[in-house]
């Protein structure tokens, strides 16, 4: 399938459509820096005439039966199994994700939460007796779903997926960065048989197109995955209306590597899930907290480990880490290991500038610091690259207040032998996920933060939950 067989256009009422004014822009390959496909960008007017057509879809799709939503959201599957290779390639292309990275989690990630949101709804409780009270969970309408360049699939299955499970219609926009992976998206929809105007999908910058969609009165939900900055702005835009504004933002997860911990393997693991995606995760664990008397050895494992790392083309299936996502994205890296620099932190692995060999693309070194402390702004700000910051603590107190001492709270990590310990520890930590020794992921946990991490949860039956308004009928169960 070409990415670009649709890109110039938008997908509204059930068909491929151009924009009401002319407007293109290119999307570059960040292996390449050199443009790989066009998109149309929105303006308010397709912002229109897109809410338009989910108004009208939603008094039919809203009255489906589940079992009818069940039948679409299985058709979606099979479809997107079909065609993963496609999705992968889109992914890969548009965001630098290795191939082999981009096939087993990005193109996986839209597979599992779909097929997860399928077992969730067919057990969800929309209607609940009590006493004479009936409470029933109804779709809360149109909803604009804003979706970052970073996890594209994760995120966008995320919130189509469960928005369709719960009756609603919807409006995609997708990142402009990243919006290959979204057009195979919307023909997986379309070959699945969504009917006209229940899923639409306009590509657009913020300001046009997300915050326009956030403010307009006939939406009823805006869902924003992205930067804190960018959930604000949203948020600001859709206040006047007062509907529900559901926000996944970003984090600056710590790492508590306790002194009981096996080291060497706990460190190895903090590095990797923090370069993991070359750093371009809002739950990364950027923050590694080790005891004082251990900061020498946890940067010396921590610099092998990152040594170990192998960068590259995309295309190749031995590549581990890609590029980050633009030149935009690597310049802001770029100043922020500078500033950990000239602030006093020590470079243990990486630093500034590309690596050897990957002049072309935004390719950035694998960075550790150490002796960070946590007033430094490396400390603190989302740098959002394969960079990590290791801060030493005096004791198990001192480390959950250091883990806590941030404006964030989406994710936590806590290494150690011993399983009661870790619980307790986890219990105390501000963040809407805590990770305990490496744990599998799993697309059944809700997902969401704590602070300016954001609000609501994702994933599984928490996901639908988003989407739902609760109604209480008084007298429904008297004869």
């Amino acid at each position: 399938m070409s990415f670009s067989a649709h890109s110039q256009k938008f997908y509204i009422n059930g068909a491929w459509i151009a924009p009401a004014e002319p407007c293109l822009i290119d999307v570059i390959n960040p292996a390449t820096e050199a443009p790989c496909a066009q998109i149309a960008m929105g303006t308010s007017q397709d912002v229109d005439h897109a809410v338009s057509a989910a108004r009208t879809a939603f008094f039919t799709w809203s009255t489906t039966s589940r079992e009818e939503r069940l039948a679409l959201l299985e058709r979606i599957l099979d479809i997107y199994r079909l065609k993963a290779e496609d999705m992968a390639q889109a992914i890969s292309t548009e965001m630098g994700s290795p191939i082999s990275r981009a096939r087993d989690n990005q193109t996986w990630a839209g597979m599992a939460h779909t097929a997860e949101t399928i077992e969730a709804l067919r057990t969800f409780v929309f209607d609940e007796p009590r006493d004479d009270l009936l409470i029933t969970r109804e779709p809360i309408g149109v909803a604009a779903l804003i979706t970052p360049w970073n996890w594209p699939m994760n995120q966008i299955a995320c919130k189509v997926i469960p928005a369709l499970a719960a009756g609603c219609t919807t409006i995609l926009k997708p990142s402009e960065e990243a919006p290959l992976s979204a057009l195979v998206f919307t023909q997986i929809l379309h070959e699945a048989g969504v009917p006209a105007g229940v899923y639409n999908m306009i590509n657009g910058n913020g300001p046009d197109v997300g915050e326009v969609l956030a403010a307009h009165p006939d939406v009823d939900m805006v869902s924003i995955t992205g930067s804190t900055r960018a959930g604000a702005a949203v948020a600001r835009a859709a206040a006047s209306t007062i509907k529900r504004v559901q926000q996944e933002l970003g984090g600056k997860s710590a790492n508590i590597i306790l002194p009981d911990a096996n080291f060497e393997d706990a460190v190895q693991r903090g590095v990797k899930g923090c370069f993991s995606n070359s750093g371009q995760s809002c739950d990364a664990p950027t923050r590694m907290l080790v005891p004082h008397a251990r900061m020498a050895e946890a940067m010396d494992i921590a610099a092998r480990t990152a040594a170990g790392f192998r960068l590259g083309n995309p295309a190749d299936e031995m590549t581990e880490l890609g590029p980050v996502v633009s030149a935009k994205q690597f310049e802001r890296i770029q100043k922020l290991i500078n500033i950990g620099i000239a602030e006093g932190a020590v470079l243990a692995a990486g630093g500034e500038g590309k690596p050897t060999g990957l002049e072309c693309g935004y390719y950035v070194k694998p960075t550790v610091f150490g002796h960070v402390t946590p007033d430094m702004t490396i400390a603190q700000e989302e740098i959002f690259g394969p960079v990590l910051s290791i801060i030493g603590y005096d004791d198990e107190e001192h480390a959950i207040q250091l883990a806590n001492n941030t404006e964030y709270g989406l994710a936590a990590y806590v290494q150690s032998n011993d399983l009661e310990h870790a619980r307790s520890v986890a219990r105390r930590l501000r963040a809407g996920n805590v990770n305990i020794n490496g744990a599998a992921w799993t697309v059944k946990a809700p997902f969401g933060g704590y602070g300016q991490s954001g609000n609501g949860r994702e994933c599984s039956d928490f996901g639908i939950a988003e989407y739902l308004e609760i109604k209480a009928i008084i007298g429904y169960g008297k004869v």
